[in-house]
Order: C-alpha cells, then structure tokens, then sequence
C-alpha cells in the first residue's frame, strides 16, 4: 500500500539551523508559502505541532487549508485543556470544512514545566490516565447516535451529544506517540496510528511489536508512523559533510549544553545516540545527542536514492509513514519534492509489486 509522507510547518521562519518549528509570532505569508510548498512537493500532510506558548494549531491549519487544494493536516492536539465533547465537535467542524482533511495527534505531554505554563499540575502517569478518559470521550462524542453519559475519575458528562459528525468515517484517524508503559498502554487502546522517532531498524521493530502486543487484546491494529531528518546531496560524501555542517550549527546555538530530558523518548534518543554514531547503513545520531533528543533530530545521511532505500527498508518492517522534515525547513522541503519524495514513491511502488508477485506466486504452488 502506499507510504504516507508528512512534513511539517511552522508559522515563522526559522533564525538558525532548526531544529524546531513551531515555535516564534505568526508570519502569515510564510504560513501559507511553507504549506503550499509542501503540497507542490508531493508530501500527503503536514504536522502542525504543540507547545505551551506556540501558535493554536487548529486555526494554523485552518488557514493552511483555505491556500492549498489536497494537503492533510495533522494537528497536534494536547489533552486536559479543553472537554473532550468540544474537541469533538472541533476536530468534526474542521473536517467538514476542510472536506476530511484533518488527522489528529494526541500528545498527551512529556514535560512538566510546559504542562505547567498551561496549568496542568499533573504527573506523567495521572496525564496517561486523563487521556484515557478524555479519548474514550472524544470517540463517544463522534459516534453515538444518542446522548451519552460518562462518569469517569476526570471527566463526568450527561447526555452528551454532538449532531456535527466527522467527514472520515468512523470519525478522523487518531494518532498518538510516546514509548513508555504508560503511553504505550493508552496509545494501542485508543490509536489509529502509533507515530515513533527515528531509530534503528531493530529499535523501531522492538516498538512496533510492544504496541501490537498492548493493543491486541483490545482487537485493534494500529498502523505505524516514523520521523526523520533527511540530510542529502548528489554524493555521500557531500551528504556527510552537509551533515557535520548542521551538526556544527545545532552546537553553536546550545552552546553545547545539555540537560537531562524528563521524556521517555527524548532519553531514549539520548541512549541511541551514546551507543553509536551511525546505526545501520546512515542512521546518524549525533544531532539528537547534541539537542538532548528533542525534536525528531535523527537524521537519515546520503544520496537521495540511498534515503529512500533506507525508508522503503523500514516498510518492509510494518511502517505505514514517515514524517520528514529538515534544518532549513523551507528549502528541504522543495529539495525532497524535487530529489527525495519521487524516489521514495518508486521505491515503495517496487515492494509493493515484489510482495503481490510473492504471494501470487505461492497461491499458484499451493
């Protein structure tokens, strides 16, 4: 089946090498420029992204869909702030206006100091357990034909009821992250796709078979999503040294301190990154050792054919979608849909056939 291929905007541009993008005041003509950017590059959808003190994602995503024609938008959307019966009628409001447009991304919040900014004074695994409750919410909301009441240790409903229903049908995709206990254990009840950071092959094929064992014993089968950072050029020697380049920038702006990261996986990131520079063929790590594992900064080095052959290796492990993104976000993004994005396609396409001509084959012996 085909690979889903996200990006993902921000709403001013960046000052240096960066390795995040959401946050900064609102540039509306770089908005709209950066999200028809991505639409002209071939990429599915875009990730509008969350933080205390950044832009609100829906009315980002709203404006992006009123200047582009086709691009999804996957919206970041963090649980406890407002009832799970509004963001229900919120997320179907959008996806009616935009004609079924919107995926949603569930993040329930790894960080207690920008929990903090919006008041949230919960612990990480209280925070699981809201999400629980306000996706069992959610999804009621979206699809009961009748009012509905819910008694629950964080949210208490009666008769609720939306009469505005999702254009995606049973209601849009649910997405979620996180690798710890507690959100693995959320995510596989609830999650439509599970989405995990750039790691090795052997890394991704641990999280992907802990989330089909969490979520088996509730009859669901998440698809699964991984994030990278694209680093080419027309040779792999070029890629490397555009590779030390970045990574020069990512020091100079932290001045090469570090703390530790309260986030199961930005540590996980940190440990991936101690244990070695580059995992399987040009998994480099070195800019999330540096960037103390934030910001999905596990980057995939070499020519563009030689970064597709490695994201069509991990379909071949069960990923349905990659997010990429790069440091010079505007630019990389024209630069995958011109080098990186038609060869991913391609590649895509040749497993696809391998494996129908597979099983054909052996329909025909058996």
């Amino acid at each position: 089946m085909p690979l889903n291929i996200i990006g993902m905007i921000g709403v001013a541009p960046p000052g240096h090498t960066a390795v995040h993008v959401i946050g900064g005041g609102i540039d509306p003509q770089f908005l709209g420029e950066f999200a028809r950017t991505h639409e002209q590059a071939g990429f599915d959808a875009v990730l509008v992204g969350y933080s205390a003190s950044s832009a609100e994602g829906f009315q980002v995503a709203q404006f992006c869909a009123n200047r582009t024609e086709q691009l999804k938008f996957l919206v970041a959307h963090r649980p406890g702030f407002v009832a799970p019966t509004l963001a229900a009628r919120t997320t179907a409001t959008f996806d009616n206006l935009t004609d079924g447009r919107l995926w949603l991304h569930v993040i329930t919040g790894g960080v207690d100091a920008d929990q903090r900014r919006d008041g949230d004074w919960l612990t990480h695994d209280e925070r699981y357990a809201r999400t629980d409750e306000y996706l069992d919410v959610l999804r009621r909301t979206w699809t009961s034909d009748r009012p509905f009441d819910y008694d629950g240790k964080f949210y208490r409903v009666e008769r609720a009821y939306s009469e505005v229903r999702c254009a995606q049908r049973p209601h849009v995709p649910v997405w979620f992250g996180g690798v710890s206990d507690a959100a693995i254990g959320v995510g596989a009840r609830h999650c439509d796709v599970y989405a995990l950071f750039g790691e090795s092959r052997a890394g991704i094929a641990d999280s992907i078979a802990r989330v089909r064992a969490a979520a088996a014993p509730h009859g669901r089968s998440p698809r699964f999503n991984v994030s990278f950072r694209p680093i080419i050029a027309a040779t792999e020697s070029a890629a490397w040294t555009k590779a030390r380049e970045i990574l020069a920038g990512v020091l100079q702006a932290t001045g090469g301190r570090h703390r530790e990261p309260e986030a199961e996986t930005a540590r996980r990131l940190i440990r991936l990154a101690a244990d070695g520079e580059i995992h399987d063929e040009r998994l480099w790590t070195p800019i999330a050792g540096a960037s103390d594992g934030s910001g999905n900064t596990t980057a995939l080095v070499g020519t563009p054919d030689q970064v597709a052959d490695a994201i069509a290796n991990y379909y071949e492990l069960g990923v349905a979608g990659v997010l990429l993104r790069g440091f010079d976000p505007l630019n990389d993004a024209r630069e995958y849909g011109r080098e990186l994005i038609p060869i991913i396609r391609s590649r895509i396409a040749a497993v696809d056939a391998r494996i129908k001509a597979s099983h054909s084959d052996a329909h025909a012996t058996a």
